[in-house]
């Protein structure tokens, strides 16, 4: 245990805590809307943990815990990303991603680290991104996004995650993002010995099949039925590696099953494929019923992701190593030129002036397909018609903290649903 501290938001059940807490951080807070999770995190851990909408002042009070604080940290909603679903962006009622870069500037700590699906990264939100990166540079933080796999960190799946980290200049200078440190086993050599729990004697068997990584883990949410492991492509790829994916199993398979039987996961079984390892580092327990276990897990940072990134940040707060300049640090993401243009623009702008601010990146054909785009998350004037209609960059439509904004009313009519 180190002395660093944490405020997390948005913990689900652990994942990220776990993974943070084992690179050197103690929890002053963990915040989380599902009482299931709250559930499993304090099941685990003594610490304190607020249970509600990370958003709702009644909930938590950011400033209590913002005195000296190292690291605010979060997955935030996936689902106004995800590219399973609508992808609204900032017009979902669960997107939180630019309240919580707000919420670094009320709280200042040193360093910012929140997680997300990496849909996030998809031309469709690459001003959202550059909104976001612009908004820390105004509150005096250098910060940089990363697709990170969790199969990469020593973890049984692909699992892709987009990775935003922000830290104070005097700090960032010390940060590297963590090297590789890939999974050397398969499915069937992280699950061997679970699937045999029940004298099952095809487990042998079954394991060498089992020879490959696991797709994504799909949490899923309360809007979408009981427990299963992803979509259509998903079982595809469950079924080569020998795995029932229509559902998740109470127990292992027993000693009286044949021995070619196709087994479905216990939840037991997918904390395993999530990271969660059978050494005592990674020992958790999961509350709840089993759907509930399932998604708990499922919707989960893997722990040793988590891990690595949160120590490569301790690193940098310690001011390990040497220093360098920053921008051998950056890794380049794309930005919308459209967005950029119109941001610097000092008044109304015509397609071919975007073009020109664009210096060639755009043509004027994606114009307005472009700007369809970005005015799912700002706010677009337009002005005038034909070659001389102009634009202007409004305002971000996103929540970051307003009272009457209508993420409260839509927030509060599918709370039941809402995981």
């Amino acid at each position: 245990m180190g002395d660093l501290t944490v405020v997390e938001i948005c913990a689900g059940a652990g994942g990220q805590s776990l993974g943070l807490e084992l690179a050197g951080f103690q929890h002053r807070l963990a915040v989380e809307l599902d009482e299931n999770a709250a559930a499993t995190l304090k099941a685990n851990r003594d610490w304190e943990v607020a249970v509600g909408d990370v958003a709702d002042p009644s909930v938590w009070e950011p400033m209590e815990y913002a005195e000296g604080l190292d690291l605010l940290a979060g997955g935030v909603p996936c689902p106004p990303f995800s590219i399973a679903g609508k992808q609204l962006g900032a017009s979902d009622e669960r997107d939180l991603f630019a309240w919580a870069v707000e919420l670094v500037g009320r709280m200042q700590p040193r360093a910012v680290l929140l997680e997300n699906v990496r849909g996030l990264s998809m031309p469709r939100f690459a001003a959202y991104r550059q909104h976001v990166k612009d908004r820390l540079a105004e509150l005096g933080y250098w910060s940089d996004w990363k697709m990170l796999e969790a199969r990469d960190f020593g973890v049984a799946q692909l699992r892709p995650r987009f990775i935003l980290v922000g830290l104070r200049e005097e700090d960032a200078r010390y940060f590297d993002w963590p090297e590789p440190t890939p999974y050397a086993g398969t499915v069937g050599t992280a699950l061997r010995d679970l699937m045999a729990q029940g004298g099952w004697r095809g487990a042998d068997a079954w394991a060498e099949r089992a020879n490959g990584i696991a797709p994504t883990i799909v949490g899923g949410s309360k809007r979408h039925g009981g427990a299963d492991l992803g979509p259509t492509r998903a079982k595809r790829a469950w079924a080569e590696l020998g795995v029932d994916a229509m559902g998740v199993a109470d127990e292992p398979p027993k000693a009286d099953y044949p021995e070619n039987f196709v087994p479905k996961l216990t939840t037991e079984m997918v904390a395993r494929i999530q990271g969660w390892h059978g050494s005592d580092d990674y020992r958790w327990e999961f509350t709840g019923r089993k759907t509930s276990r399932y998604r708990q897990i499922g919707n989960a940072f893997p722990p040793p992701v988590a891990r690595a990134v949160g120590a490569a940040i301790a690193a940098a707060l310690n001011h390990e190593g040497t220093p360098r300049d920053l921008s051998e640090t950056v890794v380049e993401v794309m930005h919308d030129p459209v967005y950029v243009a119109l941001k610097e623009a000092t008044k109304p702008l015509t397609i071919r002036q975007i073009v020109r601010s664009s210096r060639g990146a755009i043509d004027a054909r994606e114009i307005e397909q472009r700007i369809g785009r970005l005015s799912r998350d700002f706010h677009i004037k337009e002005d005038g018609e034909g070659e001389e209609r102009t634009y202007v960059l409004g305002e971000f439509k996103g929540f970051v903290g307003q009272e009457d904004h209508l993420r409260h009313l839509a927030f509060q009519a599918a709370r039941s649903t809402i995981s």
